[in-house]
């Protein structure tokens, strides 16, 4: 893999990861019609740099978030019987147990995951699903904002969003984007449901790069590739930190209709492209 090569995969995994237009989607349009080398071309290793570098990106936006979690849920486990009725002084504790809950029907997906990864190489699927995201985002866009936060949303609201998050496994559904309109459909406060999406794909990226280190164990590791590939996770990281600011700026002002327009060119040029090459 060129440095070249590393630094277009890295800015898009960056940006599209975290912005909703589908990460996987796009990265999997580019390696099938401009010829980039890619994680599913032999080089497993750096699909789970990244990952990393972008799970990175979101421990430095959200860093006191996940600082309160782990120590409110450190107090809670300690108090044993008599946490019952102080569960209101752990806020980031039940925060944290949300996350869980929406993370558990992920399992769902094990039994498919196969068939999912024959999709990556079907640039016309690719592009319905980014056209099926940019509808979405459309409709996003205009549910009235909810009100609810880690503090009054319910096992249900979460169970819904994990939901959705499978679904999401698809290449070209924006996995940011369809939990984030699930958060809203469930009544959660917009800046909120964006933050919760985030915070969710930490279990959800290092789960399947658990599943992934298998492949690179029996692939192997193109050593000669690996300074690329780490200039290519630092742009993941960097681009990754912009575009999740970029994204809280724009849950603030309450507008995603911008990125409903993109993926419904970006999904109709790759339907097009793929049938003229």
């Amino acid at each position: 893999m060129t440095i070249w090569n590393a630094v277009i995969l890295g800015l898009v995994q960056g940006l599209a990861e975290f912005l909703p237009v589908s990460s996987s989607g796009h990265l999997s349009i580019l390696c099938n019609l401009f010829g980039l080398t890619s994680a599913e071309e032999g080089h497993m290793f750096y699909d789970v740099l990244l990952h990393l570098g972008t799970l990175f990106s979101i421990f430095i936006v959200y860093w006191e978030d996940i600082r309160q979690m782990f120590f409110e849920v450190l107090g809670f486990v300690n108090l044993g019987p008599l946490a019952g009725g102080r569960q209101e002084r752990y806020p980031a504790a039940r925060l944290f147990f949300m996350i869980c809950v929406a993370t558990l029907p992920l399992l769902l997906i094990l039994p498919v995951n196969d068939l999912l990864e024959t999709l990556y190489g079907n640039n016309i699927f690719i592009g319905v699903a980014l056209v099926l995201t940019g509808c979405m985002l459309y409709v996003a866009d205009r549910m009235t904002p909810g009100r609810k936060t880690g503090g009054n949303m319910t096992v249900l609201d979460a169970l819904i969003i994990g939901l959705c998050q499978c679904v999401a496994t698809v290449p070209g559904l924006s996995r940011s984007g369809t939990t984030i309109t699930a958060g809203l459909a469930t009544g959660l406060r917009r800046d909120f449901a964006v933050k919760f999406s985030f915070l969710l794909s930490i279990p959800a990226v290092l789960g399947a790069n658990i599943l992934n280190l298998v492949d690179v164990f029996q692939t192997g590791v193109d050593w000669t590739s690996v300074p690329a590939y780490l200039i290519g996770t630092a742009v993941a990281m960097v681009s990754g930190i912009g575009a999740i600011s970029l994204l809280k700026y724009i849950a603030s002002k309450g507008r995603f209709g911008g990125f409903a327009y993109y993926c419904w060119v970006a999904g109709a040029l790759a339907i097009i492209l793929t049938m003229i090459f």
